[in-house]
């Protein structure tokens, strides 16, 4: 009797501590994340000619979306590991921004590649809706499109009839708002549209830049960087595609190693959820020379070192 009253609290402290460990492993992973993104963003607002060129304005309001999905994402797996229980008429917003955030990344990325092609085939008559005074409507209308999927969701949406939307507290997760098959099918369905849809275009236009270079003799640096960027394009949808692993990890997981189901899913959404979306803006971002530049001057640990050869370099010049 002494061992059966025992082994209720050894397995409550033995989750708890699992809990504070997968806490303390998404949080400062999290605040660096942030942290990066903050310094890009801040760069990007106190140097006008980032402002003035089409693919940054993309690739900042890419960041801004990534900011917001991973702040979506871990303010629900927050609330799931502190069992937080709230109405459904204030997890439904959160849900919405998630699932939005999310459908509008792999967009954005199809925008970026769109951009480098236009940028290379009309270098001198670009488009009107492609110049960076413009560029906004695109960006606005990239948000429209990925808002009608979980806005179509919620529309399908059939709550338990004991549930009172205002009142029943509930563990905020997708599951408790998309019960019905119809919104599995409907998900799926839009899932593969959209990904579909841009791993073609960054095919085409990765192919058409290939031929480009070929073609050219002059400025070819330009388009052999195009080129590049459109490659990269496509390893960042790579790593938003690994979201769909999870079943066939989750199965992979259970045949060959004995988790519970906590660790699994947390195993699923850490390597191909978090890490994916950490990694994918800040290798585009750290990747652009005049961007990293400008980053290291504005973080303090770098300054120190930057600031004294650039005055010996200027009494250099000073006395020639």
């Amino acid at each position: 009797m002494q061992n059966l009253t025992k082994f209720p609290s050894n397995a409550t402290s033995s989750y708890t501590t699992s809990i504070i460990i997968k806490v303390c492993v998404v949080i400062p992973l999290f605040s660096v994340f942030l942290y990066c993104i903050f310094l890009m963003l801040h760069t990007f607002a106190s140097h006008r000619q980032f402002l003035d060129s089409s693919r940054y304005i993309l690739f900042a309001y890419m960041l801004v979306n990534d900011t917001l999905q991973l702040l979506s994402s871990v303010l629900l797996f927050l609330f799931v590991m502190g069992n937080v229980k709230f109405a459904i008429i204030y997890c439904a917003p959160l849900l919405f921004v998630s699932v939005a955030t999310f459908q509008n990344g792999p967009l954005i990325l199809a925008a970026m590649s769109l951009e480098r092609y236009v940028a290379i085939f009309y270098p001198l008559r670009q488009p009107r809706s492609w110049r960076p005074e413009r560029i906004w409507v695109i960006a606005l209308s990239l948000w429209v499109i990925s808002c009608i999927p979980p806005a179509v969701d919620f529309i399908l949406m059939r709550p338990n009839v004991d549930w009172d939307v205002f009142t029943t507290p509930l563990v905020c997760k997708p599951a408790v708002l998309n019960g019905l098959p119809i919104q599995t099918l409907f998900k799926v369905t839009v899932n593969i549209l959209f990904f579909a849809a841009v791993a073609i275009i960054i095919l085409f236009t990765y192919i058409r830049i290939l031929l480009e270079t070929q073609k050219m003799r002059q400025d070819r640096a330009s388009v052999t960087k195009a080129l590049h960027t459109v490659l990269l394009h496509g390893l960042q949808l790579l790593l938003s595609v690994m979201v769909f692993t999870f079943p066939i990890t989750e199965n992979l997981i259970v045949l060959n190693i004995r988790w519970m189901q906590e660790d699994i899913q947390f195993f699923n959404y850490f390597c191909f959820v978090l890490l994916p979306r950490f990694l994918s803006p800040l290798i585009y971002g750290l990747r652009d020379e005049s961007l990293r530049s400008y980053m290291k001057k504005a973080m303090p640990c770098f300054r120190a070192y930057i600031e004294p050869h650039t005055v010996k370099q200027l009494k250099f010049q000073n006395k020639l």
